[in-house]
């Protein structure tokens, strides 16, 4: 009796077809490439990689000239080849090319990504795919160039960007992130240095390299006069000179964007000065760090979160307290939430801090204050009901009462919501000190609009 075929040699997998030998396997792909002119290239370029770094490279170049050189409009049918044909040499010049010659694979992914001009005239992309190619293909410019070098790759980048500043400022943009500091620095230099201040998307391409070399005058550089005395865009050039050490123009920069006071209308007075944005409270503070006046940084993080209660600036505040003055700023801080004028705020703080004892005395102590119209109230209940279920039961009262007069729609969750309080009124006990479970149910039906309901008692 033949013996059955076993069914794990029958699977498609690597180690099967090796086993088949190289003279069958060499047919069956000669067999696969007839019809099939994207895995005869691909092919053929993997025959140039064994030869050679040049002969892989001649073949790569022989292909994008042709590419470069066709007028051919290509149709929606013949687009899916194309962009396999695009991204076959891609995957040549990045895996194979790349580690042998880098140089050469630098020159070779300039001359692909110099395709996209010509191929949009030819090629309609309506799902960006196309696009998409070219765009991922700038993630591989910064491996290669990085790779090559400073000296050699900051030139054929920066003339890229000189002479094709429409596309490569994209590229560019989008690689900045991934080039090496050195490539980042080169580049920036010769895209700076004894030039004018750079506009539109050079400036972008710019600000890009500035912030990956690190350098802030040069990212300042970027932004108009005018724009520079905007507060967010001062603040953040003012944070970054900061950071780099360069109070005095930190300094220029704040002062020329600080917020100012207007007049709202003819004959009254000034309003306040318009409240700072986060953005600019930061950049504050860093500048008088770098000043060297961390006394006075640390007053101004007191007054952010005071004016603000946004735990950053609380933290950095702490962090920089000796121990049990630390304490002793917590517990004003925690006083300060609960105290806040708007009651849903401050408990906001001391939920996300999180102090939940100090929340939940907020909670009982200011019960009336709270609507429970806040996405939150869910999560803040389930947080609280384990250890203080009195001020869980606050908030799903306030909650069930804000859901009430919306009618029907909400009625479901207002009768489940109910269904909890009573659960709650139960653990908590008679002595709470609020109101019973069965005032509380007729305050809804009147909220509801159907009158209180009768009740024993």
């Amino acid at each position: 009796m033949a013996k059955r075929p076993t069914p794990a040699r029958k699977t498609l997998s690597q180690a099967n077809l090796a086993a088949l030998g190289a003279e069958r396997l060499s047919a069956l792909l000669m067999e696969a490439t007839v019809g099939d002119m994207n895995l005869k290239r691909k092919l053929k370029l993997e025959l140039a990689a064994e030869v050679g770094a040049v002969e892989l490279a001649l073949e790569i170049d022989k292909r994008l000239a042709a590419l470069a050189a066709s007028r051919t409009r290509v149709s929606w049918r013949k687009r899916p080849e194309l962009i396999a044909d695009l991204d076959v040499h891609r995957r040549a010049i990045v895996d194979r090319l790349s580690a042998e010659d880098p140089g050469g694979a630098l020159a070779s992914l300039v001359a692909w990504l110099d395709l996209k001009p010509g191929l949009d005239a030819r090629v309609k992309d309506p799902k960006g795919e196309l696009s998409l190619l070219f765009l991922e293909a700038a993630d591989d410019l910064a491996t290669i160039a990085s790779a090559v070098g400073p000296d050699d790759a900051a030139p054929v980048l920066a003339d890229a960007v000189e002479t094709r500043l429409s596309e490569w400022a994209v590229w560019v943009g989008r690689a900045a992130p991934g080039l090496s500091p050195p490539v980042a620095r080169r580049l920036l230099d010769l895209l700076t240095i004894g030039r004018a201040r750079p506009g539109g998307r050079r400036a972008l391409v710019v600000r890009k390299l500035a912030d990956r070399a690190g350098n802030a005058l040069a990212w300042a550089r970027t932004w108009p006069d005018e724009d520079q005395t905007r507060p967010d865009v001062g603040a953040e050039i003012a944070r970054r000179l900061a950071l780099a050490g360069l109070a005095g123009p930190a300094r220029a920069a704040l002062d020329a964007s600080r917020p100012r006071s207007g007049t709202a209308r003819r004959g009254d007075r000034k309003d306040a000065a318009a409240e700072p944005s986060p953005l600019w409270d930061a950049a504050e503070i860093a500048v008088l760090e770098a000043e060297g006046r961390s006394g006075d940084a640390q007053t101004a993080r007191w007054a952010v979160f005071t004016r603000t209660l946004d735990p950053a600036p609380l933290r950095d505040f702490v962090s920089r307290l000796a121990d049990f003055d630390d304490v002793e700023a917590l517990d004003r801080a925690h006083a300060l939430a609960a105290g806040h004028s708007d009651a849903t705020r401050g408990l906001a703080f001391l939920m996300d801090w999180p102090a939940l004892r100090e929340a939940a005395a907020m909670v009982t102590a200011r019960a009336d204050e709270f609507r429970g119209t806040g996405d939150a109230v869910p999560l803040w209940v389930s947080r609280l009901e384990g250890r203080y279920p009195a001020a869980a039961l606050v908030l799903v009262r306030a909650r069930a009462r804000s859901l009430a007069p919306l009618g029907p729609s909400r009625a479901e969750e207002v009768r489940a919501l109910s269904v909890e309080a009573a659960d709650l009124a139960i653990a908590v006990g008679p002595d709470h000190g609020l109101e019973s479970h069965a005032l509380f149910i007729d305050g809804l039906e009147r909220l509801a609009g159907r009158g209180p309901r009768r009740h024993a008692g």
